[in-house]
């Protein structure tokens, strides 16, 4: 009987570490944006989402890689880094952590008379009327195809091996800060099915007609991207 044991972490805890990261990134990100937007503004925004990201990584990225976004777990299958039969598993995982943060903010926001998650938007994305800046349908499509196949140049790129090592991270983190600064008046920022569900289950009715658009801009640019790396600047 074969008693050597592995560190490898279980599927349990892998799941378990992206529900928690995910969860995370919905309250950090989008709780700064409904509890503390007209504080810190856009800036602040941005900032919180990178660093939610970035403080997940190393937190819980030694766990399950630190995906947070079945765009990311799709464009890194796509590129030859995660196994495909993985993938729905990760989704899953995340959407449950993005989905439980929603509801905990809601809980919170609650608590401030008059508040409505419908009427404030509940940090959901959107295009046309409830696009921050009222950018149009075609405009919100290639921004987030876009910025999320940049979004996993950055983090292929960043965990590639001849990348410095204990960096990645920070370069994620900041990536998806600079992407925020970018987008934020476009779509309210997506790059991420997950945090896009998340919180639109809770903005009402013309949040979820919407939410097709950035669970399908975000998983094309993320494969467009996982496609390019593996053919032109995969290094390993």
């Amino acid at each position: 009987m074969d008693d050597a044991r592995t560190d490898d972490p279980s599927t349990a805890q892998r799941l378990s570490a992206e529900a928690l990261g995910t969860f995370w990134l919905v309250l950090g990100g989008c709780g700064t944006a409904v509890l503390a937007g007209q504080a810190v503004g856009a800036l602040g925004v941005a900032f919180a989402f990178g660093l939610t990201v970035l403080t997940g990584a190393y937190a819980f990225g030694p766990i399950s890689g630190g995906h947070f976004n079945p765009a990311v777990s799709v464009g890194l299958a796509t590129a030859g880094r995660f196994a495909w039969r993985d993938v729905p598993a990760y989704a899953v995982a995340q959407i449950v952590g993005a989905t439980i943060a929603g509801a905990l903010l809601l809980a919170i926001a609650n608590g401030q008379p008059g508040f409505d998650a419908v009427a404030s938007g509940f940090a959901s994305n959107g295009y046309g009327d409830r696009s921050p800046a009222g950018y149009s349908l075609a405009a919100v499509l290639v921004t987030e195809v876009v910025l999320t196949a940049f979004f996993l140049f950055v983090i292929l790129g960043a965990s590639s091996r001849r990348a410095a090592v204990g960096f990645s991270g920070l370069a994620i983190g900041l990536a998806l800060t600079l992407i925020h600064l970018i987008s934020i008046p476009v779509s309210n920022t997506s790059v991420n099915p997950a945090r896009s569900l998340g919180v639109a289950w809770f903005a009402g009715s013309d949040a979820m007609a919407q939410v097709w658009a950035f669970i399908l801009a975000p998983i094309v640019g993320a494969a467009i991207a996982g496609i390019v790396h593996a053919r032109l600047l995969d290094d390993t």
